[in-house]
């Protein structure tokens, strides 16, 4: 029954695409390695995960909803304090069609193809998810093609060349060399000084989602936050023990490890732990509740004795700049909170208000960090 109904959709589509072939073919490599021909630019889209409106909102501020037909349901509860101020911006996004993920199983195939879209944007860390369970194979069988990009598995080498593959999906090229511009300037604001003053390194733990669950404690690896870490002038202490951008560290590790700081990331994830010890960062956070529960995850057990304890040197940061195009200025408060005389000049709240000012449709609000060191 459900190949009858492909093979419909399938003869639908191929006479929607004779009617309609304006847009002229173009070949891409999506950041899998895979070589895609389709036709751009991309008027339908399907956002394989909702954040990434990150970089649609980068890319067509003035309405980064203009072509999307459908998104996967994560962005109101994994980020609902920025999906709260887009959909004041543009309530049309409540309509649009959600879908579940490739990666838990629930994508509904025809739901997609019913839509008509050009294109799918995938997460890369969706892959091995989709060929499992063969929905790359059933899409293609509709002629919707699939384009992985990634700020998420290894963000620092591919954020880059993913605004690139969407800039030249949908035609926007122009704001996509605009915004890396911008971002590798802002970034080479910290990896210089760093290069030429070449300082100690201080040794940091990066308390990933700290207070999510009652187990202890979930970290990067040599990616992602760990990355940042290392460009921000400091050591990761779960590098070499950690071999991969995700993973866990037990309360041994990090007492014996003795960070001389600990950065917490955090978001507001009532949707999924309502009233957990989370520390809620993001825009117009609530910064009383933050530093009390900040302060509260200093009593874990794995913290017992550690020097980043005895000196305050407690901080959280918005969890989303490790899945978001925006992780130059989470590089930038790092290198504040790590080498503070060094990068005295270094303003990441101006940085982060450059960004939404020249690059974003919603207004910045602070939220974003905070720090137990700071009054």
């Amino acid at each position: 029954m459900k190949q009858a109904v492909l093979n419909l959709l399938l003869g639908a589509l191929m006479a929607l695409g004779f009617a309609t072939a304006s847009a002229d073919p173009i070949t891409i490599t999506d950041i899998a390695g895979r070589q895609v021909t389709l036709e751009a630019p991309a008027t339908r889209v399907i956002l394989g995960e909702g954040r990434q409106v990150y970089l649609l909102g980068v890319l067509e501020p003035e309405n980064p909803f203009a072509h999307v037909v459908g998104w996967r349901e994560d962005f109101s509860q994994a980020d609902p304090d920025s999906y709260a101020r887009y959909l004041e911006r543009f309530p049309e996004l409540d309509a649009l069609p959600t879908f579940g993920g490739f990666k838990d199983g629930t994508f509904d195939v025809e739901q997609a193809a019913a839509l008509t879209p050009d294109v799918i944007l995938m997460n890369i860390e969706a892959r091995a998810a989709t060929e499992d369970a063969a929905y790359d194979d059933k899409l293609a069988q509709l002629n919707i093609p699939i384009v992985y990009v990634d700020f998420r598995e290894d963000p620092i080498k591919n954020t880059v060349p993913s605004m690139r593959i969407i800039g030249q999906l949908m035609g926007y090229e122009e704001a996509a060399e605009e915004f890396i511009a911008f971002a590798e300037a802002q970034l080479t604001r910290v990896t210089t000084v760093i290069e030429q003053a070449d300082p100690n390194r201080p040794s940091v733990f990066i308390d990933r989602a700290g207070g999510y669950s009652d187990e202890c404690c979930m970290s990067f690896g040599p990616g992602n936050f760990g990355d940042y870490v290392t460009l921000a002038g400091g050591s990761n202490i779960a590098e070499g023990i950690i071999p991969n951008s995700f993973g866990t560290l037990n309360p041994e590790q990090i007492i014996v490890a003795n960070p001389e700081h600990v950065v917490v990331t955090g978001g507001n994830w009532d949707a999924y732990v309502p009233g957990g010890a989370w520390v809620g960062m993001g825009p117009g956070a609530d910064m009383d509740s933050a530093r009390a529960k900040l302060q509260a995850l200093t009593e874990r057990t794995a913290m017992t004795g550690i020097q980043a304890k005895e000196t305050d040197n407690f901080h959280a940061i918005w969890h989303q700049f490790y899945n978001s195009p925006y992780y130059f200025v989470a590089v930038q408060q790092l290198a504040k909170w790590l080498h503070p005389t060094l990068f005295a000049d270094l303003n990441p709240e101006a940085t982060m208000l450059e960004l939404h000012e020249r690059f974003l449709p919603i207004d910045y609000e602070p939220g974003y960090w905070i720090s137990l060191n700071v009054d």
